[in-house]
């Protein structure tokens, strides 16, 4: 299959990357200078099992240069949420055939975002559940392997999973694909916004009685969404999501050490994406793609989101400056206030 990666971003690397290990043609549109540094130095993704240095990858420096260059059986988003209109408006301005869209990215409302712009039959739902980390440009560490989920119902999606299985990526496909982003969702939800509102580990989170509480909302909100929409909590490649959403109705004392050693000491002294995105002054989270897409689907559906709208809102105003960051840095109960 034919490949286009928007971006070599630690996803867009690691599967990328990946790919062309196994032998697939994989492009990549990236940054002139990125460009130059991939094309100089190819792709270096270093696993427990082995690390690999690919040369094999094309690099173009704009949406025009690379798709002129195409046809493509794939191309894949793994962006963050809110550069996807940009990147979408950057392809269709180009004049050439824009190929199915493979969504990587965490949310649930980008696929429809896709759909509304190229055609219901343009757009793959996809979810990485694998770890990655990137120490440098055109290098990627795979943290913890678990896998690609892959939904099915388009005519590459079968094939899709047998190339990412090539590649030793442990794709795996879904017949639903509400039911696998939605599941996703509620695993990106933990612990994510309230770590960087509160200036707080994971870890620190489910130790403290107060902000267990506040994550458990967090999920118990999204698992109503999902109720009063139809979908299903689904395990994901390597991820246990139907045991996070059973611990969520057990008492606090049995549950909160579980959720503790499974969700925060695992993590050690690793941020969540939100706090790394606030706190190193990025102006920007994806909280209104997560907490705000359950508090907008919960007002849709009639489902009361007290906690993640709170969360989205508060966030949304720290990432913009419109409140200081320490304005609940480990105050958890000045957070709690704040709830309705």
């Amino acid at each position: 299959m034919r490949f286009l990666f928007l971006g070599a971003g630690a996803i867009g690397t690691y599967v990328g990357g990946s790919l062309a290990a196994a032998g697939e043609d994989v492009t990549f549109i990236e940054r002139p200078e990125t460009a130059a540094a991939i094309a100089a130095h190819g792709l270096t993704v270093r696993t427990k099992e082995a690390t690999r240095v690919v040369r094999d990858v094309t690099v173009h420096g704009t949406a025009a240069e690379a798709l002129a260059a195409g046809p493509y059986d794939i191309g894949v988003f793994a962006l963050k949420s809110f550069d996807t209109r940009t990147a979408l408006d950057e392809l269709v301005a180009t004049g050439h055939e824009v190929p199915t869209i493979l969504s990587l990215q965490n949310g649930v409302d980008n696929e429809p975002t896709i759909a509304a712009t190229l055609g219901a039959g343009k757009v793959i739902a996809g979810t990485v559940a694998t770890a990655v980390s990137k120490p440098g440009v055109g290098e990627v560490v795979e943290e913890k392997h678990r896998g690609i989920g892959v939904a099915l119902g388009h005519p590459l999606s079968v094939e899709l999973v047998a190339a990412l299985n090539r590649a030793e990526l442990s794709g795996r496909a879904f017949a639903d694909a509400n039911s696998m982003k939605w599941s996703k969702l509620l695993t990106n939800l933990t612990g994510n916004a309230t770590s960087a509102i509160l200036d707080e580990t994971v870890a620190q989170l489910f130790a403290d009685r107060r902000t267990y509480s506040l994550e458990v909302a967090v999920l118990a909100e999204c698992l109503a969404v999902m109720k009063a929409k139809g979908y299903r909590v689904v395990d994901l490649p390597g991820t246990p999501v139907r045991a996070l959403a059973w611990a969520t109705k057990l008492p606090r004392f049995i549950a909160q050490p579980a959720l503790g050693r499974a969700l925060g000491a695992g993590r050690g002294d690793k941020m969540p994406s939100f706090h790394i995105d606030l706190h190193g002054g990025r102006g920007r989270t994806e909280v209104s793609f997560l907490n705000g897409a359950v508090a907008r689907v919960g007002a849709e559906t009639g489902v009361p989101t007290p906690v993640n709208t709170l969360l989205t809102d508060t966030l949304e105003a720290l990432s913009a400056g419109d409140l200081p960051l320490d304005t609940y840095r480990h105050d958890p109960d000045a957070l709690l206030a704040q709830l309705p």
